[in-house]
């Protein structure tokens, strides 16, 4: 029965560890063009994240690039979505970042009770897309979950499976 119960433990701790991100902000991939950036930022403005502030004179609008117009977006996104790292996976075109965005008078949510995490029900908050937009062209469903999260989590069952294994 003790053995149960430590494993019971051993998997709920796994669990919660596996649902941790690695950054507090979600941008967009400074690699990619504007075109890819441009769907991801449609996608999250029209999913669920506020984008009231990026609009023209808002406190970010400046600087007024695709990139950066695109970084707030997401951010406000995954921020609505609890710090769910699936609502920062948008087809691979953004990644988690423990470096704080804001900048020239804009700032950042950077926990969901800053971003109000409800919006009167709109699609997207509190169910983040599996896959986000299409902005690569990837269908295959490869951007589904975050490797890291993925390698993550097969690190920490191998670790645990051992540690039951050796009490």
């Amino acid at each position: 029965m003790a053995d149960a119960a430590r494993l019971f433990l051993l998997v709920a701790v796994a669990a919660a560890l596996a649902g941790r991100s690695d950054g507090a902000w979600c941008v967009c991939r400074s690699d990619l063009g504007d075109s890819a950036l441009q769907k991801t930022l449609d996608y999250a403005c029209g999913d669920g994240a506020d984008c009231k502030p990026i609009l023209q004179n808002g406190p970010c609008f400046a600087p007024d690039t695709v990139r950066a117009h695109c970084s707030y977006a997401v951010n406000s996104f995954y921020q609505r979505n609890n710090q769910n790292a699936q609502a920062c996976v948008f087809s691979g075109t953004a990644v988690l970042s423990s470096t704080d965005p804001s900048g020239n008078g804009c700032t950042y949510p950077a926990t969901p009770s800053a971003a109000a995490t409800s919006n009167g029900g709109s699609p997207g908050v509190d169910s983040p897309p599996t896959m986000g937009p299409s902005a690569l062209n990837d269908n295959s469903g490869a951007g589904v979950l975050p490797v890291a999260g993925v390698a993550r989590l097969v690190i920490l069952a191998s670790s645990l499976v051992a540690l039951y294994l050796s009490a």
